[in-house]
Protein backbone atom coordinates (compact mmCIF):
# COMPACT_ATOMS: atom_id res chain seq x y z
CA UNK A 1 0.00 0.00 0.00
CA UNK A 2 1.08 3.11 -0.93
CA UNK A 3 0.82 5.32 2.08
CA UNK A 4 2.10 8.53 0.43
CA UNK A 5 -1.02 8.10 -2.33
CA UNK A 6 -3.53 7.60 0.59
CA UNK A 7 -2.48 10.38 2.36
CA UNK A 8 -2.86 12.51 -0.78
CA UNK A 9 -6.05 10.73 -1.49
CA UNK A 10 -7.32 11.67 2.19
CA UNK A 11 -6.54 15.23 1.69
CA UNK A 12 -8.41 15.58 -1.40
CA UNK A 13 -11.36 14.45 -0.13
CA UNK A 14 -10.91 16.38 3.17
CA UNK A 15 -11.22 19.42 0.73
CA UNK A 16 -14.25 18.31 -1.20
CA UNK A 17 -15.61 18.51 2.39
CA UNK A 18 -14.71 21.70 2.99
CA UNK A 19 -16.19 23.28 -0.40
CA UNK A 20 -19.27 20.97 0.57
CA UNK A 21 -19.46 22.64 4.07
CA UNK A 22 -19.04 26.58 2.24
CA UNK A 23 -21.94 25.61 -0.33
CA UNK A 24 -24.29 24.68 2.33
CA UNK A 25 -27.08 26.83 3.51
CA UNK A 26 -26.91 27.92 6.99
CA UNK A 27 -30.81 27.33 7.70
CA UNK A 28 -30.80 23.69 6.62
CA UNK A 29 -27.17 22.86 7.84
CA UNK A 30 -29.12 20.51 11.21
CA UNK A 31 -32.48 20.33 9.46
CA UNK A 32 -33.25 16.02 9.19
CA UNK A 33 -33.09 15.70 5.18
CA UNK A 34 -36.60 14.45 3.01
CA UNK A 35 -34.84 11.46 3.04
CA UNK A 36 -35.08 11.45 6.43
CA UNK A 37 -31.84 10.15 8.20
CA UNK A 38 -28.73 12.47 9.10
CA UNK A 39 -28.58 16.26 8.51
CA UNK A 40 -25.33 17.11 7.25
CA UNK A 41 -24.41 18.26 10.95
CA UNK A 42 -24.60 14.90 11.46
CA UNK A 43 -23.05 13.32 8.74
CA UNK A 44 -20.20 16.03 9.62
CA UNK A 45 -20.16 15.51 12.86
CA UNK A 46 -19.77 11.32 12.65
CA UNK A 47 -17.61 11.45 10.01
CA UNK A 48 -14.97 13.75 11.40
CA UNK A 49 -15.27 12.27 15.00
CA UNK A 50 -15.05 8.68 14.11
CA UNK A 51 -11.98 9.56 11.22
CA UNK A 52 -10.08 10.95 14.48
CA UNK A 53 -10.42 7.78 16.48
CA UNK A 54 -9.61 6.26 13.78
CA UNK A 55 -6.09 8.01 13.71
CA UNK A 56 -5.70 7.48 17.73
CA UNK A 57 -6.51 3.59 16.73
CA UNK A 58 -3.54 4.25 13.61
CA UNK A 59 -0.88 5.40 15.97
CA UNK A 60 -1.55 3.33 18.88
CA UNK A 61 -1.40 0.26 16.56
CA UNK A 62 2.21 2.34 14.73
CA UNK A 63 3.61 2.58 17.94
CA UNK A 64 3.19 -1.37 19.22
CA UNK A 65 0.40 -0.73 21.37
CA UNK A 66 -1.88 -3.01 19.60
CA UNK A 67 -1.93 -6.77 19.35
CA UNK A 68 -0.50 -9.65 16.61
CA UNK A 69 -4.43 -10.50 15.24
CA UNK A 70 -5.19 -11.34 11.39
CA UNK A 71 -6.90 -9.39 9.50
CA UNK A 72 -9.85 -10.64 8.19
CA UNK A 73 -9.66 -11.74 4.34
CA UNK A 74 -12.91 -9.85 3.62
CA UNK A 75 -11.37 -7.26 5.34
CA UNK A 76 -8.23 -7.09 3.04
CA UNK A 77 -10.69 -7.08 0.41
CA UNK A 78 -12.22 -3.85 1.32
CA UNK A 79 -9.10 -2.50 1.81
CA UNK A 80 -7.58 -3.90 -1.71
CA UNK A 81 -10.86 -2.53 -3.65
CA UNK A 82 -11.30 0.86 -1.25
CA UNK A 83 -14.78 0.63 -1.19
CA UNK A 84 -17.48 -0.79 1.32
CA UNK A 85 -19.42 -3.95 -0.04
CA UNK A 86 -22.81 -2.59 -1.15
CA UNK A 87 -25.64 -2.48 1.31
CA UNK A 88 -29.12 -0.72 1.73
CA UNK A 89 -27.91 0.66 4.76
CA UNK A 90 -24.60 0.64 7.14
CA UNK A 91 -25.49 0.55 10.90
CA UNK A 92 -23.24 2.42 13.06
CA UNK A 93 -21.67 0.75 15.82
CA UNK A 94 -23.88 2.13 19.37
CA UNK A 95 -21.03 3.25 20.70
CA UNK A 96 -20.29 5.55 17.55
CA UNK A 97 -24.23 6.64 17.38
CA UNK A 98 -23.96 7.86 20.63
CA UNK A 99 -21.23 10.45 19.62
CA UNK A 100 -23.15 12.04 16.98
CA UNK A 101 -25.30 15.32 17.60
CA UNK A 102 -25.82 18.18 15.29
CA UNK A 103 -22.75 20.74 14.93
CA UNK A 104 -22.69 24.26 13.98
CA UNK A 105 -20.98 24.78 10.47
CA UNK A 106 -18.19 26.56 12.22
CA UNK A 107 -18.26 22.93 14.52
CA UNK A 108 -17.49 21.34 11.59
CA UNK A 109 -14.81 23.42 10.23
CA UNK A 110 -13.01 23.09 13.67
CA UNK A 111 -13.40 18.91 13.45
CA UNK A 112 -12.18 19.18 9.53
CA UNK A 113 -9.01 21.17 10.82
CA UNK A 114 -8.79 19.01 14.09
CA UNK A 115 -8.27 16.26 11.78
CA UNK A 116 -6.13 17.44 9.17
CA UNK A 117 -3.40 18.30 12.30
CA UNK A 118 -4.11 14.93 13.61
CA UNK A 119 -3.48 13.26 10.32
CA UNK A 120 -0.10 15.22 9.30
CA UNK A 121 1.06 14.47 13.23
CA UNK A 122 0.44 10.71 13.33
CA UNK A 123 1.43 10.52 9.20
CA UNK A 124 5.35 9.92 10.18
CA UNK A 125 4.42 6.84 12.69
CA UNK A 126 3.80 5.10 9.58
CA UNK A 127 7.53 4.77 7.75
CA UNK A 128 8.65 2.94 11.29
CA UNK A 129 4.83 1.00 12.45
CA UNK A 130 4.85 -2.60 13.26
CA UNK A 131 2.85 -4.31 10.39
CA UNK A 132 1.76 -7.11 13.41
CA UNK A 133 0.30 -4.67 16.12
CA UNK A 134 -3.49 -4.33 15.30
CA UNK A 135 -6.07 -2.19 17.20
CA UNK A 136 -9.26 -3.21 16.40
CA UNK A 137 -11.93 -2.00 14.80
CA UNK A 138 -15.63 -2.40 15.75
CA UNK A 139 -16.85 -3.63 12.70
CA UNK A 140 -13.55 -5.15 10.93
CA UNK A 141 -11.64 -6.30 13.25
CA UNK A 142 -7.75 -6.34 13.90
CA UNK A 143 -6.01 -3.33 11.27
CA UNK A 144 -2.98 -2.76 11.57
CA UNK A 145 -1.48 1.31 11.51
CA UNK A 146 -1.31 1.48 7.75
CA UNK A 147 -4.82 -0.40 7.15
CA UNK A 148 -6.50 2.18 9.48
CA UNK A 149 -5.02 5.36 7.22
CA UNK A 150 -6.77 3.08 3.97
CA UNK A 151 -9.79 2.10 6.10
CA UNK A 152 -10.17 6.36 7.10
CA UNK A 153 -9.67 7.38 3.40
CA UNK A 154 -12.66 4.73 1.96
CA UNK A 155 -14.77 6.08 5.04
CA UNK A 156 -14.43 9.29 4.54
CA UNK A 157 -15.15 8.63 0.67
CA UNK A 158 -18.04 6.61 1.46
CA UNK A 159 -19.60 9.90 3.88
CA UNK A 160 -18.96 11.53 0.62
CA UNK A 161 -21.60 10.18 -1.03
CA UNK A 162 -24.24 10.19 1.89
CA UNK A 163 -23.60 13.77 1.28
CA UNK A 164 -24.66 13.61 -2.22
CA UNK A 165 -27.82 12.00 -1.56
CA UNK A 166 -28.88 14.64 1.35
CA UNK A 167 -28.25 16.96 -1.19
CA UNK A 168 -30.09 15.67 -4.05
CA UNK A 169 -33.19 14.69 -1.44
CA UNK A 170 -33.23 18.51 -0.51
CA UNK A 171 -33.15 19.69 -4.59
CA UNK A 172 -29.46 20.54 -4.80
Amino acid sequence: MNTSKVKTSLHQIVNAYKAKLSSYADDIFQITPPINGWSYSEVYSHIFDSSLLSLIALENAARSKGEDQPTHFSVKLILFFGSLPPAKKYKVPKRLAERVKKISKAEAMDFILEFEKTLDEVYPLLSVANLHSKTKHPRLGYLNAKQWLRFTEIHLKHHLKQLFRIEKSFGI
